[in-house]
């Protein structure tokens, strides 16, 4: 059985790979979609779909970068082709695993199983929340894991998010 992972990993961080890991034991394989594959350089997707697709092959341990596949994806803006969009850009899948309400739906009105993972601590587990942290220099290295900590210091992950308008103290 394959199943279907879909998250902008921006940046990815414990929870993400956590439920990575979740939904890889319940598989065979797994198709990791990075979304909103177009998007960088703003507060709310600072990274690269390159930059993403590091992050992620980086954190994942030898055994399983072998059953993972990761694939940048474009969005659509369109909820009613995005299923179809995300289709034909990745090899069949079986289960769908998402906790947003959204995506459950979509995939599910198109015939897919789907299904939650766990929240792992989804209120320090947060892109936002991380870079939040990033820009205000609180504590958000741990929330990561190392590689992507180590990635996004080599960026200048902090002067990218002011250069792209966040500012200390403000939730994007």
């Amino acid at each position: 059985m394959r199943g279907l992972v879909i998250g902008r990993f921006q940046p990815l961080h414990k929870g993400h790979l956590a439920a990575i890991r979740e939904a890889l034991g319940a598989c065979d394989d797994l198709v990791v979609v990075i979304g909103s594959a177009e998007l960088s350089h703003t507060p709310e997707n600072p990274f690269t779909a390159g930059e993403r697709y590091q992050m992620m092959l980086s954190s994942l341990a030898d055994d399983e970068r072998s059953r993972v596949h990761i694939i940048p994806v474009r969005d659509v803006n369109r909820y009613a082709a995005w299923v179809s969009h995300v289709e034909s850009y990745v090899p069949p899948f079986d289960v769908v695993f998402s906790n947003s309400d959204l995506t459950r739906s979509l995939f599910s009105q198109a015939g897919y199983e789907t299904r939650r993972t766990k929240a792992y601590n989804p209120k320090s587990y947060s892109g936002t929340e991380i870079r939040r942290r990033i820009v205000s220099d609180g504590k958000w290295r741990g929330l990561v894991p190392e590689p992507v900590a180590m990635m996004i210091e080599a960026l200048d992950g902090k002067q990218r998010l002011l250069d792209a308008g966040m500012t200390p103290g403000k939730r994007r």
